[in-house]
Order: structure tokens, then sequence, then C-alpha cells
């Protein structure tokens, strides 16, 4: 059986953003989560905020390669960069004072990579 890949166009198109700014940038960590995010369905992560919480501490960047949960509760402000979020983590992560950025989005403005934490 030939593997594939995602078949959702906005995932495909941003891996390919994500490999071509590992390359153009010699930033490995972009290759890594797009590796990441090329995993079949079945195998994609999903994070909950409780895990978050107990991983990062007040002002941390973290990448999560899939979709943010909003089980648990956060109480420091963070800046949590991902594919998508449930609306019930997003309004969690702002009602603390932090941020919810799209991957492509966060590349816009942090092209080297550096300086944040990836949990899967």
């Amino acid at each position: 059986m030939r593997r594939t890949g995602p078949t959702n166009y906005i995932w495909r198109k941003s891996i390919r953003i994500l490999r071509k700014a590992s390359r153009n940038n010699n930033a490995r960590i972009w290759r890594y989560v797009a590796e990441l995010l090329e995993k079949p369905r079945r195998k994609r992560i999903a994070v909950n905020i409780s895990k978050i919480n107990r991983y990062s501490k007040d002002g941390d960047i973290i990448i999560v390669p899939g979709k943010v949960l909003g089980a648990g509760s956060i109480d420091h402000r963070v800046t949590i960069v991902a594919m998508a979020f449930s609306k019930q983590a997003a309004e969690k992560v702002k009602s603390v004072g932090g941020r919810v950025m799209h991957i492509v989005e966060f590349l816009n403005e942090n092209h080297k990579g550096g300086r944040f934490k990836v949990i899967i």
C-alpha cells in the first residue's frame, strides 16, 4: 500500500511551507514538525491544556504539531502554536492573557526556530 499523507489541503500546504523554511533557513526543527504533521490521521497529536500547563512556565512558546484540546486548566500566560484549537482551549488560553497562533503564522515571525518547546 502506498503512503499518501494528509488529504486536507491546508495541512498539505502547511507541511510544504515548513519543509521549505527548513531548507532555506537551515532550521531542522521545522522539518521535524513537518514530519510529525505528516503522520496518518489515527496517529495525529492531540494535547490537552493540562499537559501544556505542566510542562511550561510563564512566557513560554509551545508548539503542538496537531490539535490543542480544552481538558484541564492553565494558570500562566503562554503562546501556543498549533495546527488547530478546540474552541474551549482557545478561550482558556486567551482568558489568562496567552496567545494562540497557527504554525504558518508563527513561522512568518520566527524563521530560524529556537526558544520554544515542542510538546507531543
